[in-house]
């Protein structure tokens, strides 16, 4: 309970009053002058003709009707709280954690009906409180806020922990307790895997990420979470260093790629040597029970949709990689070129997408002729502006083709730039019409759509700076980390309402969700 700020010590006195009134009522319902404390516990024996009755005196979670940040706000950012409830005050206060003293009166805007949620909403802005400290926010007949902080770099933890996810989820070594703590493990899957088509062939396929709660590594999801932190890590350098707390931190090599590095190593070694072409996936067979990180592991057979799509990753890496060690960079682009050459071979590029990222990437890698054939082919399509907006490969493909410092088309330039403003500026207004500023309430519990709106406006955000698509970023974070419906922080355990308190696993937990929530955070840190 935090401490009531003395300014409204009156108004709460009152609710106690009332609170006091209730009370004798309550306690007269027990009846015969008895007090319910007073009245038998155990029933001698049954009435004939009345079932027995299975109370549950379980008390619901009473959340809060004040919805911020747990995590907290940045010393210069906007900052705003939302207020559940049809009949507010017109002021609310920011009160010091420890002391109760209010720091901060504020405004509460009026709000309007969300008929999604079957509530009343209001917002309230405190921008100007600049202080660093640890606040929570008090307004009449709702009630008080969860904890949350003010201070510069407030994220800087936060996505340090969201990078490090992925050395706890790494495969094929030990996990020590200096650099996972509770995490730490033995070497797992280091054994020799079996294809699963020709199950006498073996083959090494230790390392990369586990990707679930089966240990499951799978090259297509793999290759598109490298795609996602290689872009993240390219439009925003700076936020990546080299001190995250793993084995590989101190190299001057951005732990980031670090990481990332790992997994390509893996995609690498489910490459088919022979064909060029990608196994789908490294499957932990826990069919026979016992312990996952010992189960033996087999491989499915080569899957053309995994073979285009590590292409198109290697050879993005190949790119980026190249100012740190040349040699491996060009070892992933000879593989890129190859994986390609396998896809090419079985089926046309217009018949998959990836074929159009996977072609920009490797322009832009090589400069080569061929590769920009099937770009063109591609742009000439009719429905390339729709695909723009609802195929992922195709949006990716179009962000590489802006990056390209080769001969590129430059209307086509202009034309994708046209369309990258569009997406944006439909998705500002999204998240301006919405009472908790954001595009989607979290309509699946990854929060895919809010992820891939804000992963969008990053990039926009790169090319064009605008200080309105910071601040809807920034609102989004506040959303995933509490200034939501449920007041749940999503993203870590260690707030006062978290992901735990409904058993889930939490953002960081999906690596899919978990590289585009640290593209979300690269820009605003």
């Amino acid at each position: 309970m935090h401490i009531k700020p003395e300014v409204i010590k009156k108004t709460y006195i009152n609710r106690i009053r009332a609170l006091g009134l209730i009370i004798p009522l309550m306690g007269s319902a027990a009846g015969c002058g008895a007090s319910s404390v007073e009245m038998p516990t155990e029933v001698s024996e049954k009435v004939p003709g009345v079932a027995t009755v299975s109370l549950n005196y379980e008390v619901p979670a009473q959340l809060p009707n004040v919805m911020v940040d747990q995590v907290g706000y940045e010393t210069d950012s906007e900052k705003t709280v939302v207020f559940r409830g049809e009949d507010l005050p017109k002021s609310f206060y920011v009160c010091d954690l420890e002391s109760g003293e209010v720091v901060y009166t504020g405004e509460i805007v009026k709000g309007q009906y969300n008929e999604a949620l079957s509530e009343f909403d209001s917002q309230g802005f405190f921008s100007d409180l600049k202080e660093e400290g640890d606040y929570y926010i008090y307004t009449d007949v709702v009630g008080e806020s969860y904890s949350f902080s003010i201070k510069e770099n407030v994220y800087g933890e936060t996505f340090d922990r969201a990078c490090k996810r992925y050395y706890i989820n790494r495969c094929g070594i030990a996990l020590s307790e200096n650099y996972a703590g509770d995490n730490a493990h033995s070497a797992c899957h280091t054994t020799m895997a079996r294809l699963q088509e020709d199950p006498d062939t073996q083959i090494d396929v230790s390392g990369g990420w586990h990707m679930d709660e089966q240990a499951g590594r799978d090259t297509t999801l793999g290759s598109r979470i490298v795609e996602n932190l290689l872009l993240a890590y390219e439009m925003n350098p700076e936020s990546f260093t080299d001190d995250t707390g793993i084995p590989e931190s101190g190299n001057d090599i951005p732990d980031i790629l670090d990481e990332v590095k790992y997994e390509m190593e893996w995609l690498l070694k489910m490459q088919d040597s022979r064909t060029g072409g990608e196994y789908g996936a490294a499957v932990t067979d826990t069919s026979n029970g016992g312990d996952v990180f010992v189960a033996p592991v087999y491989v499915t057979p080569i899957d053309l949709g995994a073979t285009v799509s590590f292409a198109s990753t290697a050879a993005r890496f190949s790119y980026i990689y190249q100012q740190f060690d040349q040699e491996f960079a060009t070892t992933c682009l000879k593989a890129a070129d190859r994986a390609w050459t396998c896809f090419l071979n079985n089926q046309s590029p217009s018949e998959n997408t990836a074929a159009f990222e996977a072609a920009a990437q490797l322009y832009r890698a090589t400069g080569a002729e061929n590769y920009h054939l099937v770009l063109d082919e591609f742009f000439a399509r009719s429905d390339f502006d729709s695909l723009f907006d609802t195929d992922e490969n195709v949006f990716l493909g179009a962000v590489t083709y802006l990056s390209i410092n080769k001969a590129v088309d430059v209307e086509r330039c202009t034309a994708l730039m046209k369309l990258l403003m569009k997406r944006s500026e439909e998705i500002a207004a999204q998240a301006a019409k919405s009472p908790y500023l954001v595009t989607d309430m979290g309509s699946d519990d990854r929060f895919r759509k809010i992820l891939a709106d804000m992963r969008c406006l990053t990039i926009t955000d790169h090319i064009i700076y605008n200080h309105e698509y910071t601040t809807i970023i920034e609102n989004h974070a506040h959303f995933l980390m509490g200034m939501n419906p449920k007041a749940m922080n999503y993203v870590t355990d260690d707030t006062e309402r978290t992901y735990e308190a409904e058993g889930a696993a939490g953002l960081l937990g999906d690596p899919e969700s978990d590289a585009l929530f640290i593209f979300m955070l690269s820009v605003i840190i």
